[in-house]
């Protein structure tokens, strides 16, 4: 019974990012956009070859996350403008404000906060109306439309089929008003970046919200330098994939690969959310066994590690902590790793919270805080403090609990919304220490 509880406990509590459209999981002028530093020559290349950047590039960019190929590249031709409309929730334009700078500073694009009609429009609005339109979605974008509406006239004929697309024109973000300010952020970065540019997520990505397995929560380094690629004035829209991958980084025939179809097939049934248990763990065994014998060493074996470790914890503890030291041995090796690492370090803190080991909880709690601090995750920060306070509490130290756990509010509303939610999340894992003390 206290394995059971706990896999119940430890599936909310990854439920921090939701799952991706084109969405979060469910997937300038004629020179160029850009005004920042790049410069007018390819990107360097190893000779004989191509760039892991050049590689990245353009398969982010000539694909769609459903392996559909994209013939043309596209991209806004001119000035960029950004509006809000509907139930436009009260943190949401401060986030814009904050993401709009970073997009015209680190990646160049020449990009403005707007009042009326917009190249680019959010519209915020009921989950329930959004979940009709794209049932497996947190946020979705689309082409051609301006309007939650204008998508209902024309959902399912070709002026929103993003494969048709030449040149991007307008387009419109639809993100759910009714969640936690968290997950608005995360949409606002994760879309708005689609909108802009890539249209595909690549689960071998370790540092790039271009990936679907959702440890990054905001645009990283990398991908404003995919954005930056994409508004260089080298390119434009209507170009190929050829002539693209020519210009930036001085080979030709560069073509997006992506993974096996059934490793992903694997990492989304085990980590969809539906399904029985058993069910679920063996897909993560089956994209595990892909992986490996793929031969691959990048985050696409991690994180098959990772979904293992995951599903494992309520009924196999012992399979779960090899899965997870196997995943954080790789997360270590790859660029913007500690996100990893600290998501793993949650999971590892909640075991041991439920094993009745609360010194081994507050030592990887206090292991991964200082480095969550840093990666704008409030729901992942208010997750490990709560745990940390309830073995606090476990050990005695009931004084000290009480103060962590004022202190973790200001995160624990941002990252999980409502005080019912958070009311949520801290008695899920006082569940989890009852019953270590049942036994």
């Amino acid at each position: 019974m206290r394995l059971s509880c706990l896999a119940l406990v430890l599936s909310a509590l990854a439920a921090c990012a939701p799952p991706a459209q084109v969405s979060k999981n469910g997937p300038a002028d004629e020179t160029g956009v850009g005004f920042g530093s790049l410069s007018l020559s390819p990107f360097p290349v190893a000779a004989g070859g191509s760039s892991p950047l050049a590689r990245d590039f353009i398969e982010l960019t000539f694909a769609m996350e459903s392996g559909r190929q994209l013939q043309v590249f596209t991209r806004f031709e001119g000035p960029v403008s950004v509006a809000l409309t509907g139930q436009v929730p009260p943190t949401a334009p401060a986030d814009l404000a904050a993401l709009i700078g970073r997009l015209r500073s680190e990646a160049g694009i020449d990009i403005s906060p707007a009042s009326g009609p917009a190249t680019i429009t959010v519209e915020f609005a009921r989950r329930a109306d959004l979940r009709r339109l794209a049932p497996q979605a947190a946020c979705f974008v689309v082409p051609n439309v301006a309007s939650l509406a204008e998508y209902r006239r024309k959902r399912g004929s070709e002026a929103v089929d993003w494969a048709l697309v030449t040149r991007r024109e307008r387009v419109a973000v639809f993100i759910p008003s009714d969640t936690s300010p968290q997950e608005v952020r995360d949409c606002l970065h994760e879309e708005l970046a689609q909108a802009l540019g890539p249209l595909n997520d690549l689960y071998r990505l370790p540092d790039s919200v271009f990936n679907d397995d959702n440890f990054h929560s905001v645009l990283t380094g990398f991908d404003m330098k995919i954005l930056r690629l994409t508004y260089s004035p080298l390119i434009r829209s209507g170009m190929g994939r050829d002539e693209v991958a020519l210009r930036l980084f001085g080979v030709p025939g560069l073509v997006p690969a992506g993974p096996p179809r059934d490793w992903t097939q694997a990492i989304e049934t085990a980590l969809g959310g539906k399904g029985a248990p058993r069910t679920r763990l063996a897909a993560a065994e089956r994209a595990l066994a892909i992986a490996l014998r793929s031969g691959w060493q990048d985050s696409r074996t991690a994180f098959s590690h990772f979904a293992v470790g995951r599903l494992a914890a309520g009924s196999d503890p012992a399979r779960a902590l090899e899965a997870f030291r196997q995943a954080a041995a790789i997360y270590a090796r790859l660029p913007g790793g500690d996100v990893h690492l600290a998501h793993i370090d949650m999971q590892l803190a909640a075991m041991a919270l439920a094993g009745g080991r609360a010194d081994d909880a507050i030592r990887l709690a206090d292991r991964a805080i200082p480095q969550v601090r840093t990666q704008q995750n409030p729901a992942l920060l208010a997750t490990l403090m709560l745990i940390k306070a309830e073995a606090l509490e476990r050990r005695g130290d009931a004084a000290a609990a009480a103060v962590l756990r004022l202190d973790t509010q200001p995160f624990a509303r941002y990252g999980f919304g409502s005080e019912t939610m958070v009311r949520a999340r801290t008695r899920d894992i006082a569940a989890v220490a009852d019953r270590a003390e049942k036994g």
